[in-house]
C-alpha cells in the first residue's frame, strides 16, 4: 500500500469514526430540539467552520497553483454539484434524525450502512451488470435486517424503516460525490453542500417545528459536535478523502461508522443489543464485507461503472 493510498485510508476510517460517534449526539440532541432543527444549525455551523478553511486553503494554493485549479474547476459545476448533494442530504439527514428518535443508536448505525449494499444495486438502472456474489449478499443483509429490526409483530418499526429510507437516499449521495469529487474542489463543494442543506431543513424548521434558543443552548453540545465534526469535518474528509480512491473501496472503509455506531451506543448511552440483534448485525456486517472482495480477477463485482471507479485516479 502506497502512501498516497494508506493516506486516504486513514482519512475515511476517520470519517467512519466520526460519524460512528455522531449517531450517539444525535440521539442526544432529539431530547432538546426537533429534527430540522437539529439539522439546520448543525448544516449551517458546518458551513460557517469550512469557510475560513476554503480561505486558507486559496492562500496555501496561491500562484500558479491557484490559477490552475481555477482552470481545471467549472464555477458551474462546483455549483450543481454543491446543491445536488446539499438536497440530497437534506432528505437523507432527515429521514435519518426522525428515526433515531424510534430506534437505538447501534441500529441505526447499522441500518444506514446498508448503502454499501444499495449502491451496486442502484447501477442496475443504469444498466450496470450485478455479479453473483452482490445477489448473495444482498440475501445475508436482508436477513440480517431482518433479525436486526423485525419485532415480534413480523414488521419493522417506523424509525427502522426512517432509517432504511435514509440509507438509499445516502446511496445516492455516494454516487454524486464519486461524480463530482474529481471535477470541483471538495471543501467549497462540501461549504455549498451544508449551506444548502442547512437552509432547506431551516425552511422546514420554521413551517414544523417551534424552535425555541433556550433548548438550543441546552442542547450545544450534541449540535457543536454534529456540527463542527460530523458536517465540518468528516462530510469534507469523506470528499476529499474518495477522491482518487476506488469508491468500492471507499464505500468499505466509511461502513465501519456501524460498528462504531455500536460501540459507542455501549460506551456512551448503556445501550445493549439482544443476542438476534447481534446476530443480525453481524450478517449485515458479513454481507458488507462480502459485497467487496475481489473476484477471481483481483476486481470487486459492483455495478458501479468503470468510468466512475477510474475517475478519482
Amino acid at each position: 500500500m502506497n502512501r498516497f493510498v494508506l493516506r486516504q485510508s486513514l482519512l475515511l476510517l476517520l470519517t467512519a469514526t466520526i460519524w460512528g460517534v455522531a449517531f450517539v449526539s444525535q440521539s442526544v440532541g432529539m431530547d432538546y430540539v426537533g429534527p430540522f432543527t437539529f439539522n439546520a444549525v448543525r448544516s449551517l455551523i458546518g458551513a460557517m467552520v469550512l469557510i475560513p478553511c476554503i480561505a486558507f486553503l486559496k492562500k496555501l494554493q496561491g500562484g500558479d497553483g491557484e490559477r490552475e485549479v481555477h482552470k481545471r474547476e467549472d464555477k458551474k459545476t462546483l455549483l450543481t454539484g454543491g446543491i445536488c448533494c446539499g438536497v440530497i442530504l437534506a432528505l437523507a439527514s432527515s429521514f435519518q434524525q426522525f428515526g433515531i428518535q424510534y430506534t437505538t443508536v447501534g441500529k441505526a448505525g447499522f441500518i444506514t450502512a446498508m448503502y454499501i449494499i444499495l449502491v451496486p444495486l442502484l447501477g442496475i438502472f443504469a444498466k450496470k451488470k450485478v455479479g453473483l456474489r452482490i445477489g448473495i449478499s444482498v440475501v445475508i443483509a436482508v436477513a440480517g435486517l431482518y433479525l436486526l429490526c423485525m419485532t415480534e409483530s413480523l414488521k419493522l418499526e417506523a424509525g427502522d424503516i426512517m432509517v432504511l429510507i435514509c440509507a438509499l437516499i445516502f446511496s445516492f449521495h455516494i454516487m454524486v460525490i464519486d461524480h463530482f469529487s474529481p471535477l470541483v474542489d471538495g471543501v467549497k463543494m462540501s461549504c455549498i453542500q451544508f449551506l444548502t442543506c442547512g437552509i432547506l431543513c431551516g425552511i422546514c424548521m420554521f413551517l414544523f417545528e417551534d424552535p425555541k434558543l433556550p433548548m438550543l443552548l441546552a442542547a450545544w453540545k450534541p449540535i457543536l459536535y454534529a456540527g463542527v465534526m460530523s458536517c465540518g469535518v468528516a462530510y469534507t474528509l469523506q470528499i476529499v478523502g474518495q477522491k482518487g480512491m476506488n469508491p468500492t473501496v471507499a464505500s468499505l472503509i466509511m461502513s465501519l461508522e456501524s460498528v462504531i455506531s455500536v460501540l459507542a451506543g455501549f460506551v456512551l448511552l448503556d445501550e445493549v443489543l439482544s443476542r438476534r440483534e447481534l446476530l443480525g448485525c453481524a450478517l449485515m456486517f458479513g454481507a458488507i464485507v462480502l459485497a467487496q472482495l475481489p473476484g477471481r480477477d483481483g476486481k470487486p463485482e459492483t455495478a458501479v461503472s468503470e468510468e466512475a471507479q477510474n475517475s478519482n485516479y
